[in-house]
């Protein structure tokens, strides 16, 4: 098993990188914190999650502590997540907000409503890159489950390789679901921290196309 890149790491917590197709938590193998607290021998307490697809930045407290310390700052939307996708679809929209209620569907799907009791709130700019493909920048304003996800397909533009979300014959010829964790910002104990992480796998993520405005957004909280 190859080793799991640490993008950053002090006393009180680490920032880890997630492959794309790798389990968050453990099933019928040991998952991403496990994986991580078995590289480093130490445990680690998760304070938020990525999806089986999705690849990139993941926060993991040293101690229980800083765990709750992350978890109230997330409660309070005190983290800035910043998201990368890239769609087959062009969006109802090219830039703007997608607000709603969202509600659990048939095998697991969530749906999004046109209620706004308690919405999700995702603010989203995008552009074309190569023919078909949509290059989105997102972040997302809630944590709600495949957020996301539903989000970009209430645009019309649901995410390629999403097999949940996206047409599943034109996903499966993916070789992985473009959504990925781009890029952390927030302040803990009077220190600010950034973390950028640009994604290193899958076709369309590493085209030239991709890299070139990459470089447009290499500071994501400018974009919004």
């Amino acid at each position: 098993m190859e080793s799991i890149r640490i993008v950053f790491e002090n006393p009180a917590f680490l920032i880890a990188a997630k492959e794309a197709g790798v389990n968050f938590h453990s099933e019928k193998e040991a998952g991403f914190v496990v994986q991580v607290s078995s590289q480093l021998g130490i445990p680690l307490f998760p304070v938020h999650r990525l999806d089986k697809m999705t690849s990139g930045l993941v926060i993991l407290a040293k101690n229980a502590e800083t765990a709750a310390q992350f978890g109230k700052m997330f409660e309070k939307r005190e983290i800035e997540k910043y998201y990368l996708a890239i769609s087959m679809r062009k969006p109802k929209k090219k830039m703007g907000w997608v607000k709603g209620d969202m509600t659990s569907a048939r095998r697991g799907d969530y749906k999004l409503l046109t209620t706004t009791e308690n919405p999700a709130i995702t603010q989203f700019v995008s552009c074309a890159l190569r023919t078909h493909e949509r290059f989105f920048l997102i972040k997302p304003h809630t944590g709600r489950t495949h957020q996301i996800r539903v989000a970009l397909k209430s645009l019309g533009s649901p995410i390629a390789g999403d097999e949940r979300y996206a047409q599943a014959d034109e996903a499966r010829k993916e070789e992985r679901g473009y959504l990925h964790a781009y890029a952390l910002r927030f302040r803990l104990n009077d220190e600010e921290f950034s973390f950028v992480s640009p994604p290193d796998g899958g076709e369309r993520f590493v085209s030239e196309e991709c890299k070139e405005q990459l470089e447009n957004w290499a500071t994501p909280w400018e974009q919004f």
